[in-house]
């Protein structure tokens, strides 16, 4: 802990002497190798109006409201020597590895490359996109669920400004006891239109890996879980947990639309378990569909199949966003198991169903700060076998961020 303390000061005190036009600090040019400083620091606090479930992760305190320390991460860079770039990221708060990695570029347009080592894996717009711009507090349900993040394997990548194709394949994360299982992953995409303040992206893609989440207790087969939650630092209200797992896939279709100062963007994701033999496989899908207005004026540009955040025309003012969201995941594939008119068990999995309506606001200001503030309303339905019918929680909660980054 005195550790993380230490390094999360560093970067605090080595962010105060950055110039506010720029998102990095460069340290030194080292053989050939241009090194850079990055950083971002994150801290949501969410209040709740919880219906049945308590929402709070600390709900042993009494309190109906979470306080945390998101993300304090520190990245170095480097562009050099030649074609080669290198990037070491760790967040001090999680203590994880981000994406510690060697590109190789095969053309100057920066679109065609290779990729070594842990990075973001060729699945979700949204989960690949910024997150030091996100743009609601917390990412949809179905990136949380059925996303993937960083993976260490070996990527290839092949494009130009309007289109792209990226494939990897990939094992574990680099961190200690974190996800695993070995798979692959590919992902298409094209804008046909991509110019300033007008941008029209569409895009694909699939991910499959294998289930290799031990389970506990006398089942030793692998486990695949996933869950949803209206606010990031509170608890799940679905989930759904999949024995005798052997591979999961996901499959999906993403679209974002651009004119002016207004941003649409929506993803469809639908992800199956293969099981063991005997025992039917699962899918589970969901989807997001949210706009974007920058009130002050600024658009969005386009870079590597992800939309890019510009800085506020003016930094005093600071740029202000108004956000709306509508959010769903079905996490049921089975059905009650009727014996003369009473439920004696489950056939199959019911995680539940979980729909969500974020209405968000966000100011970014000058070169290094933003502040963000969401409403979320849940409406939820899980089967619950003792009370032999569906349990609904309807919840609501309010979500905050301040951040600093550089």
């Amino acid at each position: 802990m005195k550790l993380q303390r230490n390094i999360l000061g560093l970067a605090l005190l080595g962010a105060l002497f950055a110039p506010a036009a720029h998102a990095e600090i460069v340290i030194d040019n080292i053989a050939g190798s241009e090194v850079s400083f990055e950083g971002l620091i994150q801290g949501d606090m969410a209040w709740y109006d919880s219906d049945i479930a308590n929402l709070s992760a600390s709900s042993s305190d009494g309190r109906k409201s979470d306080y945390n320390l998101r993300r304090s991460e520190i990245v170095l860079k480097g562009k050099g020597p030649g074609n080669n770039e290198w990037v070491l990221g760790y967040d001090t708060s999680s203590q994880k590895w981000l994406d510690v990695n060697w590109k190789y570029k095969l053309s100057g347009n920066g679109n065609h490359f290779l990729q070594f080592g842990q990075f973001k894996q060729p699945n979700s717009l949204e989960e690949l996109s910024s997150t030091k711009n996100n743009d609601f507090v917390a990412k949809s349900m179905i990136t949380n669920a059925f996303g993937m993040s960083r993976r260490v394997g070996v990527g290839y990548n092949v494009g130009d400004a309007n289109w792209g194709v990226n494939a990897s394949v990939f094992g574990r994360e680099l961190t200690r006891n974190t996800k695993q299982g070995h798979g692959y992953g590919v992902r298409g995409y094209f804008a046909p239109l991509n110019d300033k303040g007008n941008i029209l992206h569409l895009g694909a893609s699939y991910v499959g890996y294998a289930a290799e989440q031990a389970n506990v207790g006398a089942n030793t087969d692998d486990l695949a879980k996933f869950s949803a939650k209206p606010v990031d630092i509170g608890n799940s209200l679905v989930s759904a947990n999949i024995d005798h797992a052997d591979r999961v896939s996901t499959l999906g279709l993403e679209g974002l639309w651009v004119h002016g100062p207004f941003k649409l963007q929506g993803e469809y994701m639908r992800t199956n378990v293969s099981r063991n033999s005997g025992f039917d496989d699962y899918s589970a899908d969901g989807g997001y569909v949210s706009g974007l207005w920058n009130i002050t004026g600024e658009s969005w540009g386009y870079k590597g199949g992800t939309p890019t955040t510009p800085l506020p025309d003016e930094p005093g003012r600071g740029m202000w966003q108004l956000g709306l969201r509508y959010d769903t995941l079905d996490l049921n594939d089975g059905n009650p198991i009727v014996v003369a008119g009473v439920p004696t068990g489950i056939d199959g999995v019911l995680g539940g169903k979980i729909n969500t309506l974020t209405v968000g606001v966000n100011w970014y200001w000058r070169s290094n700060f933003k502040f963000a503030l969401d409403y979320v309303k849940a409406s939820s339905s899980k089967y619950n076998l003792a009370a032999a019918g569906n349990i609904d929680d309807d919840p609501s909660a309010i979500s905050a961020r301040m951040q600093f980054y550089w």
